[in-house]
């Protein structure tokens, strides 16, 4: 992973990023070894499955996790911030792995998702779309399990491990707790802005920057000052990260970012973008997103009525500006607070990374 463009080129002036392979490479022995010491089928299913699985992320928060270490004066061996990082990807592996259970996503990272391929794999309907929600439920389950395995190898090199647990937790915590606003959301077809902004907030931007950020840097020692600097820095931009997603959910081009455009429309998820279109609608425009948002069968006829409504009432260009205001506030931390130069430098390409994409 480097740090890119929203076109996926490596910037000439971008510092040069951390290796993400270790990170890579350390998942692979891991599963690995969870397989040769399972010594059943079942278990290397599981294994394949979640290295597939595994491929092709950002690794974001790995990224960020070094960088918040780096920032608290992490220096010297990298193994406990790279087996930090590590459990933060495996952790997100298995809230995406039930995340697309939940919303019925059939793709993921361009493939489809663990729980269809899992039904398709099964051959005997009725009963195997049940199969592979229910083992994809599992597979979900064990990738959280075991990323608590490689925090407790991380927490080896630092003496304040209680700390580092406690704040795991809290993220954990965090992740459940916006997942559940989410689903008691839905069904109502007016979510003020709000309200959609802290679903996005806590489902989503807090674990996302703030936490892997926070992590690396507890795992360094961070003093109370430099954790309120990440957090600074992180919530607005977790919330930029997030509200860039929900505009490639409906304006992204499938083949790049490697999921469905319309998902988001027919699930009526409560995102900012569509919570701006309904407060600035005109009766009309009101009535055609009523009936067309939330539709299972909305097909892209209908979906292109709704986008042309979300650019017509300013709801697009309003999110724009949301993300340029959130990234310069997380950029103008890093001006003003102490983070140390190459911190700093690699923060600023990452938030750039994170808001400027198009996948």
């Amino acid at each position: 992973m480097s740090l890119l463009t929203a076109h996926g080129s490596v910037r000439a002036d971008a510092p040069a990023p951390w290796d993400c392979s270790a990170v890579d490479g350390l998942l692979a022995r891991f599963l690995a070894d969870k397989e040769q010491a399972s010594g059943g089928p079942e278990i290397a299913m599981f294994v394949e499955l979640l290295g597939t699985f595994l491929s092709g992320g950002k690794r974001l928060r790995p990224l960020l996790c070094y960088y918040g270490w780096q920032a608290a004066g992490g220096h010297g061996s990298t193994v406990a911030v790279t087996h930090l990082g590590a459990a933060l990807e495996l952790f997100h592996a298995g809230a995406l792995i039930h995340d697309d259970v939940m919303d019925g996503s059939d793709i993921r990272r361009g493939r489809q998702t663990v729980h269809r391929l899992l039904a398709e794999s099964h051959g005997r309907p009725p009963s195997a779309d049940r199969f592979g929600v229910n083992t994809a439920i599992l597979l979900g389950n064990l990738a959280l399990c075991w990323s608590f395995d490689l925090v407790h190898v991380a927490e080896l090199a630092t003496p304040r491990a209680g700390m580092l647990r406690a704040l795991l937790d809290a993220m954990r915590m965090q992740a459940v707790t916006g997942q559940y606003l989410d689903l008691l959301a839905a069904g109502s077809s007016d979510i003020a802005v709000e309200k959609a902004l802290a679903i996005c907030r806590a489902k989503t931007a807090r674990y996302t920057v703030e936490y892997p950020l926070l992590a690396g840097a507890q795992l360094a020692g961070a003093d109370q000052d430099m954790l309120d600097a990440c957090s600074a820095y992180g919530v607005p931009l977790g919330e930029a990260f997030q509200l860039r997603d929900d505009l490639l959910g409906v304006f992204g081009d499938p083949g790049t970012t490697g999921k469905s455009d319309l998902d988001d429309l027919r699930d009526g998820k409560h995102t900012v973008l569509l919570a701006i279109a309904r407060q600035r609608a005109d009766s009309v425009q009101a009535g055609a997103l009523r009936a067309l948002i939330g539709n299972a069968r909305l097909d892209r006829a209908g979906a292109e009525d709704i986008r042309d409504i979300l650019v017509a009432t300013g709801a697009r260009d309003a999110v724009e500006d949301m993300i340029t205001q959130r990234r310069e506030r997380a950029l103008a931390v890093l001006d003003s607070l102490p983070f140390p130069a190459a911190a700093a430098a690699a923060l600023r390409h990452l938030a750039d990374m994170a808001t400027r994409r198009d996948r």
